[in-house]
Parts: structure tokens; C-alpha cells; sequence
């Protein structure tokens, strides 16, 4: 292998390495619109000042970049401005070489805006960096060409390499310093706008002047609880999204699901409302799952559904013509697992708990011990089993799960508990995987296994950011709906469903929850259809009877592979960027 076949296959490592770092990132659709633009600059101002001999303001804007907006986005704006703008000079050899250095740059931005611990710079320290910059990529490229052109590559032609090319090196630092002192700071500013308005970083606040402020804006310090509590809006946001079939879509106005109803069914519930009392066109949500039990085949939906009517008060064995926990048990394999995958067994769990079946069921404790076994050695849990990535969503659905088996207190339990805790983000919200950006339903999972395993998630405050039940009620927006994150409003009603479950801190399986009471009217004449199970039956000298509360306490789990169905849209970076420089 010659030195320039190897050196190209070493960059090309490298940058297959950077873009795939920036693509974990998961960055948003700003995001990357941000860095596409920026590229487009950086290489527009490599072309613009061509009849300039190394004089161009790409270094300096690809340090800015780092600086702004991180060692990611840097090296990302770095690379793609050498690879754009050679579409203008010529593409060959020169440009993996350049794409790393640019690359470096913009990392070594990142490293400059640590080393300053996020302070602003003035004119002339930025002018400086942007010189030390210019002075990074002079070293790279002078390798290039030694390793590239020396043929014996002795240490005295690396020096004539530099020696020979001072002048051009010379200029493009001139040049560097004198771009950053006539536009560096309003470019910075710009940047770390963009950023401010964009992103939301928590930081922590002295005591006394969180209570000053508290104070100052509402008069008295906000309990705790009363914060965490239920958004009255949200609720009202569900009943108005409810279909005349008694079911809900993924978003108001969208058709009636399994999927949806279930989920939005269990927020109520954990809003302390009877599933069958939740009810539009005279339709509740009980009916729509009653007249759609036929269809039930899906082991996810079982289990689900066996979790909502246990919520309504009703028996899951005698639905609609169907024992659905006997159906459900008929699935479990010889090894414990329900179709071997984390999250159905761990639901099953929670849908044979919901059913009737103690911790010390058999057939509890069996799916039990395969969910421990899949434990990966982070602590965490991936729904196709041991040595899948672990994620948020099925370390949670797990922790429930062994939870209500009766393991709360077991080694398995403790560290998954401990992978949840490290995998909080600084605003406060949990991802879907470790380092991902935060979301609503990964959040309400993280929340729900916090408190089944006996932690108050109000406390639960990584490095001084905000708690996870704060980070959520941030999401509610003026209608009552929960956003998905910062940056998208998908599937609204979902969401919002599961938020509740969260805000209400009540984890799987949930209890039954009391009918409300109707309004008194004249005792009418016994019919053959019997009352609901949980309905009281009138007296025959009806008088106003009392709401009564019940407040379900909390104990046991998510289901992550649907989870999956609302993963993160973060697109792909090359196709984005390359697509808005062209």
C-alpha cells in the first residue's frame, strides 16, 4: 500500500467516524438546516475570494460554528464546505485532506468555547483564534502534500514543504484575523442567538432567587405536587379530540386506532377517569374497544387492552365473548418470554398482575427471571433481548415490569434504575436512546419506572438540571397537547395521553378507577341488560349522590416497541446538506 493510499484510507475513516458522531446527535431539522447553510457559506466565501490567493473567510466561519454550536455541527460545516466548494475548484486527492482539516477547525472551535467556559470573546481574542486556526490548517495541508509528493518523506523535505508554502500560509492567517475583526463577534452572536431561541438548557438557580422569583411572579411559592399535577388542559385537549365512535386517532380529527385509544384510555385513567365514563355522541372509549374486540389479535393490543379495562373496573376473562388474560397466557413460551422481545414480556407481566395473577404466580415469575436475563452489562435493556443497544423506553418498560413481579428491590432492578438516572439530558427530559435529544413519551416511560421503583422524580435532577415532570410540563402548549419535543408536534393525542400517566405519577398496572356519578332522575323499570359492573344502581327514591375520588396508588411499566413507531425524525445529514449547497 503506497503512503497516499493509506493516508486517504485513514481519512476516510476519520470522516466516516465525524459524520457518523454528528449523526448520534440526532440533530433537529433547524439543525440541520443551520449547518447546511453555513456549509453553503463557508464555501461560497471560499469561491467568492478565489482571485485571492488563500485569502477566504471558510476557516473563520467553521470556527465560529464549533464555537456556537459545538464540536458536531463544527466538524459537519467543516467538512461539507471543503467537499461543496470543490465541486467549484476540483475534487481529487486534496480533498479528504481538506475536509479533515476544515473539520479539525471546527472541533477545535468546540475546544475554544470549553476552555472559555461558554463565554462571549471580544474582537480581538476571536481574531487570534481565528489566526491559530488558520495556522491548524496550514499544518494539515503541508502534510498532504509531503505525504502525498516527498516520495522518501524525510523530516528535511517536510520543512521545505512549510518553508515553500509560508507565504500562502501567511496570507490565509492575514486574512483570517482580518475577517474576524471585521464581522467575528456579530457572527458569533448570531449563532448563539439561533442556539438560545432554539434549544432550552437548564441551569440551576440559587435557592433564594428561585423563591424571589416564584414570589415575584405568582405571589407565593408553587407546591411541589401542585406542580406535577395533571394539566386541567390537557385533559380537556383529549375529551375535545375524542371521535364519535367513542375511539381516538393519533391527532384530533384523525381516524379512531387500537393503538391510540388504548394509550389516550390509560391517561385518563391516570387522570382519575373511568375509561368508560370518557364518552362523545354517547359513545365511551369501552364501547369503541368493545365493538372492535374481535380484532384484537396482536399480543401488544392484548396486553393493552387487558391494562385499560382493569383501569375501567371491567374483567378482561369475560370481554366481549373473550378471556382475553388466558388468550394472552397461551402465548407465553416454554421460556418465560411473550414472542421474545423485552417489552411484550414485560407488559405481559403488567397484564398478568392487571389480571388477577400475584407476584408469585409461575407464570409471573418466569417472564420475571427472562427479563433479568437480558439485562446488558450498562444496566440497561433492549427490546429484541441482551446485546441490542439499550434504550430509555424498554429499561423502563423492564423496570415496571419486575417491579410489579415483585423484584424491586433486586440488583437487576437497581441498575436499570441507575442507566435511566445517567441517560437524563441537562433540560431536564429523557431520550430514547443514551445521548439522543429528549421526548415526551421517553420521558413519561423514565418517569413511570422512577416511580415504581420507589424514587420521586421530582428530585430526580442530573447535574442541576431541571426534574423530568418540570421538563414535560414545558411541552404543554396553550390548547392543552403535549409536544413531542422542542421540535415536533407528532402525534399529539398519543402523546398527550402518555404524558398524563407521567404528570399523575402512576406507573402500570394501573388501578380501577371509580365511575363518576350521574346526575339523579326518576328510578326507571328493570330492564333485562344488567348495569355496568362498576355502575351503582339507582335507588328507587333517587337523591343527588356525591362524586366520589379515588386515588389510585402507584405501582408497575411501558411498551417501547411502539415507542419506536414515534422515533426520532433527525433525517439524513448528507443528503440535507448537500441538497441545500447545490
Amino acid at each position: 500500500m503506497t503512503p497516499m493510499t493509506g493516508s486517504l484510507a485513514i481519512l476516510g475513516l476519520v470522516l466516516a467516524a465525524g459524520f457518523g458522531w454528528y449523526e448520534r446527535t440526532r440533530p433537529t431539522s433547524r439543525m440541520l438546516a443551520l449547518v447546511a447553510t453555513l456549509a453553503a457559506l463557508a464555501a461560497l466565501g471560499r469561491v467568492a475570494f478565489a482571485p485571492l490567493p488563500n485569502v477566504k473567510p471558510t476557516t473563520d466561519i467553521v470556527l465560529f460554528a464549533g464555537y456556537a454550536l459545538g464540536g458536531a455541527p463544527g466538524f459537519a460545516v467543516g467538512a461539507l464546505g471543503a467537499l461543496a466548494s470543490n465541486l467549484f475548484f476540483g475534487q481529487g486527492p486534496w480533498t479528504p485532506w481538506q475536509m479533515a482539516g476544515w473539520g479539525a477547525v471546527g472541533l477545535a472551535g468546540a475546544g475554544l468555547a470549553h476552555l472559555t467556559r461558554g463565554r462571549a470573546l471580544g474582537r480581538v481574542p476571536l481574531a487570534l483564534a481565528c489566526a491559530a486556526a488558520g495556522v491548524l490548517f496550514a499544518i494539515v495541508m503541508n502534510l498532504y502534500l509531503w505525504v502525498t509528493f516527498s516520495g522518501d518523506h524525510t523530516a528535511a523535505k517536510l520543512g521545505a514543504y512549510f518553508a515553500t508554502s509560508l507565504p500562502f500560509d501567511a496570507a490565509h492567517v492575514t486574512g483570517n484575523v482580518l475577517f474576524a475583526l471585521a464581522f467575528g463577534p456579530a457572527f458569533v452572536a448570531a449563532l448563539r442567538r439561533f442556539r438560545t431561541r432554539m434549544e432550552i438548557t437548564w441551569v440551576p438557580v440559587p435557592a433564594a432567587a428561585a423563591l424571589l422569583a416564584a414570589v415575584v411572579l405568582t405571589g407565593a411559592a408553587p407546591a411541589p405536587e401542585a406542580q406535577a399535577a395533571v394539566p386541567d388542559a390537557s385533559v380537556r385537549y383529549l375529551l375535545r379530540a375524542q371521535n364519535a365512535d367513542g375511539g381516538f386517532g393519533a391527532a384530533p380529527g384523525q381516524r379512531s386506532t387500537q393503538l391510540h385509544t388504548g394509550w389516550t384510555a390509560l391517561g385518563f385513567a391516570a387522570a382519575g377517569r373511568n375509561p368508560a365514563d370518557v364518552r362523545t355522541g354517547g359513545r365511551s372509549i369501552v364501547d369503541y374497544l368493545t365493538a372492535h374486540a374481535s380484532e384484537l389479535g396482536d399480543i401488544g393490543e392484548i396486553e393493552r387492552t387487558i391494562l385499560v379495562l382493569r383501569a375501567a373496573g371491567r374483567s378482561p376473562r369475560r370481554f366481549s365473548g373473550r378471556d382475553l388474560v388466558s388468550e394472552m397466557v397461551r402465548r407465553q413460551r416454554a421460556d418465560g418470554s411473550f414472542a421474545g422481545r423485552v417489552n411484550h414480556t414485560a407488559f405481559g407481566i403488567l397484564a398478568l398482575r392487571a389480571g388477577g395473577h400475584a407476584p408469585s404466580h409461575r407464570r409471573v415469575r418466569r417472564a420475571a427471571s427472562w427479563i433479568a436475563r437480558q439485562a446488558n452489562d450498562d444496566g440497561g435493556f433492549h427490546f429484541g433481548g441482551r446485546g441490542g443497544p439499550s434504550g430509555v423506553d424498554d429499561t423502563s418498560a423492564a423496570v415496571q415490569a419486575l417491579v410489579a413481579a415483585g423484584r424491586r428491590r433486586a440488583t437487576v432492578t437497581r441498575r436499570a434504575v441507575r442507566f435511566t438516572l445517567r441517560a437524563q439530558n441537562a433540560d431536564g427530559g429523557f431520550p430514547l436512546g443514551s445521548g439522543g435529544a429528549s421526548n415526551a413519551q421517553s420521558t413519561a416511560w423514565a418517569v413511570q419506572a422512577l416511580v415504581a421503583a420507589g424514587r420521586d422524580p421530582a428530585r430526580v435532577r442530573r447535574d442541576g438540571s431541571r426534574s423530568p415532570l418540570a421538563y414535560l410540563r414545558s411541552l404543554v402548549g396553550d390548547s392543552g397537547a403535549v409536544r413531542y419535543s422542542r421540535t415536533s408536534q407528532q402525534t399529539p393525542v398519543w402523546v398527550t395521553g402518555q404524558a398524563l400517566t407521567a404528570l399523575a405519577r402512576k406507573p402500570f398496572p394501573l388501578r380501577p378507577v371509580a365511575r363518576r356519578a350521574r346526575a339523579a332522575a326518576p328510578a326507571p323499570a328493570p330492564t333485562a341488560s344488567p348495569q355496568p359492573a362498576a355502575t351503582p344502581t339507582p335507588a328507587a327514591t333517587p337523591a343527588p349522590r356525591r362524586r366520589r375520588r379515588v386515588q389510585p396508588p402507584p405501582p408497575a411499566a411501558p411498551d417501547p416497541a411502539e415507542v419506536a413507531a414515534a422515533a426520532h425524525r433527525a433525517g439524513t445529514l448528507t443528503g440535507v446538506a448537500v441538497g441545500v449547497l447545490l
